[in-house]
């Protein structure tokens, strides 16, 4: 009887220590981790010791031991992924594998301002943290400005790739339902076009009106005479607005001196944005051949057919502006 009650008694503590274990190990896994903040860690590929010693780095779990035990443990579940993680405050450890394994990466956004230059647009991308790679300028006109996701690590060519791509589907579905009538014989020009339309203005109601002004000078034969053109080639490509242009810079022999040269510049002078080639491609009904530009950057429709007028115009305007 008494080496029964004895073996009793050691069943009773196994089954006790190990219903303690087994709490133990659940609250390990299950209870409040060590972070006392949400964390964004980035989580390079390597090995699960490697994976749990980062994440010890940053305080978001306390002993790597365990969580490679967890890991381990639940290995059924998937792999451990590379990227860039946002851990809750006191996430458990079932909370981290979940998010190691199957979580929403960190996104970050860039975001391309219309009317800026290939190059201007490659020195924004090229600063892009936690993206690799280098681009060089694209070609004018040839991304669309807009806002894009990316993650960490996140080829800065793969990000250029997808502009160029929303530029080419934008405009094929714009071209197609152009307005008719229009002296743009195919895409790139209503590209060129929007890309002058783009500097003269930030305003979308005054874009279709601008649009026409120029559209109705190529019907006519006329010079566009745009200051943005002259920028572009006083500026050596390098921007196409933000800057006085002189008198020599009008008598400029560059091909994109639209005050020298009869139609549109041989290329787009920025990357305009869609409701640029929106107005040139339904501008609006106007047989307007002028307009005065304000300094604010609005044109307000101060727009003429008469040459004469567009002189009072600017005579007007040049006093109001004193």
């Amino acid at each position: 009887m008494r080496r029964r009650g004895r073996l009793f008694l050691i069943l009773l503590v196994l089954l006790a220590t190990a219903r303690a274990g087994q709490l133990a190990v659940r609250q390990s896994y299950d209870g409040p981790g060590a972070g006392e903040a949400d964390s964004t860690v980035v989580i390079p590929p390597g090995s699960v010791s490697q994976v749990g010693q980062r994440l010890a780095e940053a305080r978001v779990i306390e002993y790597p031991l365990i969580f490679r035990a967890a890991a381990w443990a639940t290995r059924g579940d998937g792999p451990l992924r590379a990227g860039e993680y946002l851990f809750p405050a006191h996430a458990s450890l079932r909370q981290v594998l979940n998010i190691l394994r199957h979580g929403a990466e960190v996104q970050h956004q860039v975001t391309i301002p219309e009317g800026l230059t290939g190059q201007q647009i490659a020195n924004i991308i090229n600063a892009l943290p936690v993206a690799i790679g280098h681009v060089a300028p694209p070609a004018e006109g040839s991304v669309l400005p807009q806002t894009y996701d990316y993650v960490w690590g996140t080829k800065r060519a793969s990000i250029l790739a997808r502009m160029r791509v929303a530029m080419e589907a934008l405009l094929a579905k714009q071209w197609a339902g152009r307005a008719a009538n229009l002296p743009l014989s195919n895409p790139r020009q209503a590209v060129i076009l929007a890309s002058i339309v783009q500097q003269e203005t930030p305003l979308e109601t005054d874009m279709p009106k601008i649009a026409a002004v120029y559209e109705n000078r190529l019907k006519a034969g006329m010079k566009l005479q745009a200051d943005p053109t002259v920028i572009y080639a006083a500026s050596g490509g390098k921007q196409s607005g933000g800057m006085s242009i002189t008198k020599a810079d009008l008598q400029l022999a560059s091909p994109y001196n639209t005050y020298v040269h009869n139609g549109l510049p041989p290329g787009p002078i920025c990357s305009p944005g869609a409701m640029a080639l929106k107005a040139v491609l339904h501008p609006a009904d106007s047989n307007a051949l002028y307009f005065v530009a304000t300094n604010d950057g609005t044109h307000r429709s101060i727009f003429t057919h008469a040459f004469k007028t567009q002189l009072d115009n600017i005579q007007r305007f040049l006093r109001a502006r004193k």
